[in-house]
């Protein structure tokens, strides 16, 4: 996916069902260690997924983001955009991984 395209829950389901059979979504590859994070392009930043308590979720949920990533709420206060720069992917170990170099990593076993 292109990186200015904007990231919310539409983006999130669309890679979701691209990676569905593969290690790049979180319940094929939870079993390694892996755990749902967003990185920030522009600072290297990376954050875990939190729910909106700030508890660890065991999928991508962009409600525990930090509001300097944050650019449209709903009315209810869920996130429903965050910056172009956020990608979705996971943390193992201290180290961030897209999702295709958690696919690949999964189907090496490693």
């Amino acid at each position: 996916m292109a990186m200015a395209e904007v990231m919310g829950k539409q983006r999130l389901e669309e890679e979701n069902r691209a990676y569905r059979s593969t290690g790049g979504v979180s319940e094929n590859n939870r079993c390694l260690g892996f755990r749902p994070a967003f990185k920030d392009a522009e600072t290297g930043t990376v954050y875990p997924s939190l729910n909106a308590s700030g508890a660890p979720c065991p999928f991508h949920c962009l409600d525990g983001l930090p509001p300097e990533v944050v650019t449209e709420r709903s009315e209810s206060g869920h996130v429903t955009c965050v910056k172009t720069s956020l990608e979705a992917g996971f943390e193992r170990q201290g180290e961030f991984f897209t999702r295709a170099q958690a696919a690949d990593l999964v189907a090496r076993g490693e």
